[in-house]
């Protein structure tokens, strides 16, 4: 009886474990099946995914042409202040790097040997008017005695000569009187222009002078330049003849930059209705200053093919430098009414731009546009769209033909644009 239920045990538990393997083997050939069986379409696959964008509604409005180029910010005028007579500076009358204005005394060469010299002219002047004095008296009385025939009419006339030559000793005196009172007053100097001071050539006490030809073609005294700017040294009994300072006028300034030829017909037609506006940045785009497109040049360069233009600002702020580098952002006119997105919006695919417009429960639809422009983030259609219609403007990468998206935010072309600068200068920084 022992034997008989052993052997029962052992048919049970080989039944349950053929039953195991049978459920194993049904299990994994589902498995299998599932796994080798594709989807539908990858449409049906994106429909069943809702991707995260954010969107933003084309618009209608008038978008700036705009041609770009790199200028250069020129002072109007830059002089280098130079000594008219010698001596040895005695005040230094302004701090380097200050803003001076025209007429305001910069150095003070000793006077007193120009005050002892106007001093002796003014003296040589009133001995030689008393000469001239006694000798038209003389003049006078002679005539007289001529008419009367008491003396000869040539001793008369002998004193008109006396006379004359008296006279042009005055004037000459008279002229070395000026010029005593004109080098007195070189010796203070003064600023030619209204502009920005850089740094001290000479240092109180010096010795300067003009320019040995300069003093050999005009006396001892000679006139302020603009031309070069030579550093001035001085050592124990040397003259400086070099610029004291420079002076730099930085309100206003012009900035010089060039365009294409290809442009050149359009910018001289909309300048000649009111001078275009230009703005300039700086190489980290940041807006520096806005000015007016003042000079157009009378020729295109044969070379490169661009034009040389210029352009005046205020510079209020001095936020121009002279030399300095700037970006430059020429507005030649204007698009009216145009439908514009975020320039994030458009894709590049194999058939030209596309974007994504969102229609109804929010499922995307692949449209093909045509790009007019793009400024400052913000693209110009000209073919595809219309205003307000909505387009997704970041996120497009998932996306394909009947894909549902959630909205994350909704704005319009410049504040999407910003919104992307934005994140992009986190990004950088």
């Amino acid at each position: 009886m022992a034997y008989w239920k052993h052997i029962a045990l052992r048919r049970s538990i080989r039944l349950i474990i053929g039953l195991a393997i049978i459920v194993l083997i049904a299990l994994g050939v589902r498995q299998l099946t599932s796994a080798r069986t594709p989807p539908n379409s990858a449409a049906e696959h994106a429909a069943a995914t809702t991707v995260p964008v954010t969107a933003a509604i084309a618009t209608r409005e008038d978008v700036p042409e705009i041609i770009n180029a790199i200028g250069t910010v020129q002072s109007i005028d830059s002089v280098s202040v130079l000594p008219r007579v010698t001596g040895t500076i005695e005040k230094i009358e302004f701090e380097p790097g200050q803003d001076v204005k025209k007429g305001q005394e910069l150095f003070l060469i000793d006077p007193r040997p120009y005050q002892a010299a106007l001093d002796q002219a003014k003296a040589q002047l009133a001995h030689d008017e008393g000469v001239l004095a006694e000798a038209q008296l003389d003049l006078a009385r002679y005539q007289t005695l001529e008419t009367q025939k008491s003396i000869a009419a040539q001793t008369a006339q002998d004193q008109v000569y006396v006379v004359q030559q008296d006279n042009g000793t005055v004037q000459l005196d008279q002229a070395n009187v000026e010029s005593a009172q004109l080098n007195l007053s070189f010796c203070h100097i003064a600023a030619p222009i209204s502009g920005r001071a850089g740094t001290l050539q000479v240092d109180l006490g010096n010795l300067v002078g003009p320019a040995s030809g300069q003093a050999a073609a005009n006396s001892s005294s000679n006139s302020s330049s603009a031309a070069g700017n030579p550093t001035a040294t001085t050592s124990s009994g040397a003259t400086s003849s070099g610029a004291l300072v420079s002076i730099t006028q930085l309100q206003p300034v012009y900035v010089n930059f060039s365009i294409p030829q290809t442009a050149l017909n359009e910018v001289i037609e909309n300048q000649a209705k009111a001078a275009l506006d230009v703005a300039a940045f700086s190489q980290a785009g940041k807006l520096l200053a806005r000015g007016k497109l003042t000079v157009i040049n009378n020729q295109v360069s044969t070379s490169t093919g661009t034009l040389t233009m210029q352009a005046t600002f205020p510079n209020s702020h001095a936020t121009l430098w002279p030399g300095e580098y700037v970006s430059v952002q020429l507005v030649v006119g204007t698009r009216r009414n145009v439908v514009t997105v975020p320039a994030s919006a458009v894709m590049v695919g194999p058939n030209g731009d596309y974007v994504y417009v969102i229609g109804a429960a929010n499922k995307v639809k692949r449209v093909n546009v045509q790009e007019a422009a793009r400024r400052g983030g913000v693209s110009v259609i000209s073919k595809g769209i219309s205003a307000g219609q909505k387009v997704v403007a970041t996120g497009q990468y998932r996306l394909d033909n009947g894909t549902s998206v959630a909205i994350q935010q909704t704005t319009v072309p410049h504040e999407a644009a910003r919104a992307t600068a934005g994140a992009g200068s986190a990004a950088a920084d």
